[in-house]
């Protein structure tokens, strides 16, 4: 199928903006390459030190003649995604082994979770942990004896933190490889009608803990379509993971059979051989448009309004969200998974998961099919499924085509019959700055208000409002000074079980804040990421209670309705003066809220240095 016209046009616009930048890039990767192993170069002090402890694997590290593969690996036993992280290294190694290569454990990486940090003070360190992360794992790349690296991650800031710091080693062949989702636990209804009863005082913290633990009880990723499993759609239909990988169960043997074979795969991609795939190369303009199309084919996390443009920045490409919202015109929505439904993702794999979704939007001409990826050459391979294969022994695999027919059109729809003609993200525009609106959960109805305003200068302020009674009417609820730069944008969930409890009231209600909501967003509408924040002059620095807003979502604008004079002269709010910043490790996180780029730009603490590096 043709490519889509106007799909074609924005990546052209796209490259165009990027041609200086990621041309800059493109020559960084080409002087790092090398015709030999990096580690044969090192003196014999430096190569003693990286196989003085690698076991059966010494002799061959002393020889430097196989390949050696570098695990960045995000392991840790507290977070139920990444736990089944913990046997991978051993897997790979093993498989390495096989293949005529060797693997070692280069460094591990941070791994927090936002669901365990929500409404708590580390929140402010979550959006940040991502730019750890990159470090962390540019650090560990930074022995360069590797000829190629696995990055081991799941969860929200973890992946688009590896991603960003191995493409600063763009020359070295990656491949990612995930943990799986958790066995689907209570359905997501029943847990979000406890919250809101929770957060109107009718469940008590018994009732409501029995209801999380049932919900979050195994093993796994988290099965609602939040950003961790974003994450792994990313990273599937932007050519980095083994085809169909992203969903397949943890603790199946499937998924260790995939793990074994990602080893394999990626000991046959490094320099000098026939298929030699650098990362840098697999990031291109048109990976970034397919993922852009994924997340809005999926109703994919709005986080990745911020990660997608730092990790395309971080391979000298330049997006911005007006590219998001030029795609979302012409993708249509094909999956309803929690939030915006009420299946999970193990109920998107069963119907036909990622190979019947690529496959859909390749031949509807959305995709870029004919890009680099791990599994080689153009994205048909993605279009397939694994099974295990015991006629070929232990561990084998065979990929197939993926269903003809999805399993389940309530959950995994055809293009020509999508759940909608559009990807349900818009940007918002007008008096107020630019922010993002995920619509794809919110009714027709509910996207249109015209209110006066609260403000908040914090979600707790407005939780205790609401439980005062005070917010019982129609109300835009704005919460500002949440921004990278004033305390590191946290996500602000707490607030979705209050604003959902008002609307079923009958309220007409909407949030606006220069924070984040996620993948998490629900049936409010909520304009978020406004940009420029509070802290740096913004626009939501100047609203007070009582003015009139409004969110128009299927226009694409947000304003606010006080005289054009007024306005112009009206003072900006000052920050709170309360304990952000300080407490929880916050104190050490202050060089990074002071660099921060806005939200557009990715919230990232090093966007200037990959402005003045690609320069």
């Amino acid at each position: 199928m043709a490519l889509n016209p106007h799909v074609a046009a924005i990546t052209d616009r796209i490259r165009a903006r990027s041609r200086t930048s990621r041309e800059a890039y493109l020559a960084q990767i080409r002087d790092a390459a090398s015709a030999t192993p990096h580690r044969c170069e090192v003196s014999c002090a430096n190569l003693a030190h990286t196989f003085a402890a690698s076991g059966p694997d010494k002799p061959a590290l002393r020889e430097g003649k196989q390949p050696n593969l570098g695990i960045v690996t995000a392991y840790n036993d507290m977070l139920s995604a990444h736990q089944p992280l913990g046997d991978y290294p051993a897997w790979i190694k093993e498989a390495a082994r096989a293949a005529g290569a060797t693997a070692q454990v280069a460094g591990g990486v941070p791994a927090m979770c936002d669901g365990i940090t929500q409404g708590q003070p580390g929140m402010e360190l979550s959006l940040f942990s991502r730019d750890v992360i990159a470090m962390s794992t540019a650090v560990a790349l930074s022995h360069n004896v590797f000829d190629a690296a696995l990055c081991l991650g799941v969860c929200d800031k973890i992946v688009p933190g590896l991603l960003i710091g191995a493409l600063q080693f763009g020359h070295l062949p990656v491949i990612f490889v995930p943990g799986g989702p958790m066995v689907t636990g209570i359905s997501n209804e029943e847990k979000a009608k406890v919250r809101q009863r929770a957060a109107a005082g009718q469940a008590d913290r018994t009732e409501l803990l029995e209801t999380e633990a049932k919900s979050y009880s195994a093993p796994g990723t988290c099965t609602f379509y939040g950003t961790a499993n974003s994450n792994q759609m990313l990273m599937e239909i932007m050519g980095l993971h083994l085809p169909g990988t992203a969903f397949v169960p943890a603790g199946s043997a499937l998924r260790e059979a995939l793990t074994r074979r990602a080893a394999e795969r990626v000991a046959a991609l490094v320099a000098g051989g026939p298929e030699y795939t650098p990362l840098g190369l697999v990031i291109d303009e048109r990976a970034i448009v397919n993922g852009m199309v994924g997340l809005l084919a999926t109703g994919g996390s709005t986080n990745h309004t911020l990660h997608l443009v730092a990790i395309a920045r971080a391979a000298g490409i330049q997006i911005d969200w007006s590219d998001f919202d030029a795609l979302s015109a012409q993708v249509p929505l094909l999956t309803r998974v929690y939030p915006n439904g009420q299946a999970d993702v193990n109920a998107f794999h069963r119907a036909g998961g990622m190979g019947y979704l690529i496959r859909e939007l390749l031949e509807a001409g959305l995709l870029h099919g004919d890009v680099l990826t791990v599994a080689g050459p153009g994205l048909n391979p993605y279009t397939q499924a694994p099974e295990l294969a015991p006629e070929l022994g232990p561990g084998g695999l065979v990929w197939r085509e993926a269903p003809a027919t999805s399993g389940d059109e309530e959950v995994l729809r055809p293009a020509l019959r999508p759940f909608s003609h559009n990807g349900g993200l818009r940007l918002l525009t007008g008096n107020l700055g630019r922010s993002v609106i995920k619509v794809s959960s919110v009714k027709p109805e509910h996207r249109h208000i015209l209110a006066p305003a609260r403000v908040f200068d914090s979600q707790e302020a407005l939780q205790e409002a609401y439980r005062a009674g005070e917010l019982n009417r129609n109300v835009v609820a704005v919460v500002r000074f949440q921004g990278p730069r004033a305390n590191g944008m946290p996500e602000l969930h707490q607030l979705t079980p209050p604003l959902a409890n008002l609307q079923d009231r009958g309220y007409r209600v909407a949030l606006v804040t220069d924070g984040r909501m996620s993948g998490a967003s629900g049936k409010v509408p909520a304009a978020i990421h406004a940009s420029p924040e509070a802290l740096m002059g913004g626009p939501l620095a100047k609203i007070q209670n009582g003015d009139l807003i409004e969110l128009d979502a299927e226009r694409g604008t947000l304003e606010i309705r006080v005289d054009p004079a007024e306005w112009a002269v009206r003072p900006l709010a000052q920050p709170p003066t309360s304990s952000q910043g300080r407490g929880s490790g916050r104190e050490l996180f202050g060089l990074f809220r002071a660099h921060a780029t806005t939200a557009e730009a990715g919230a990232t603490s090093f966007g200037s240095s990959f402005d003045r590096s690609l320069s």
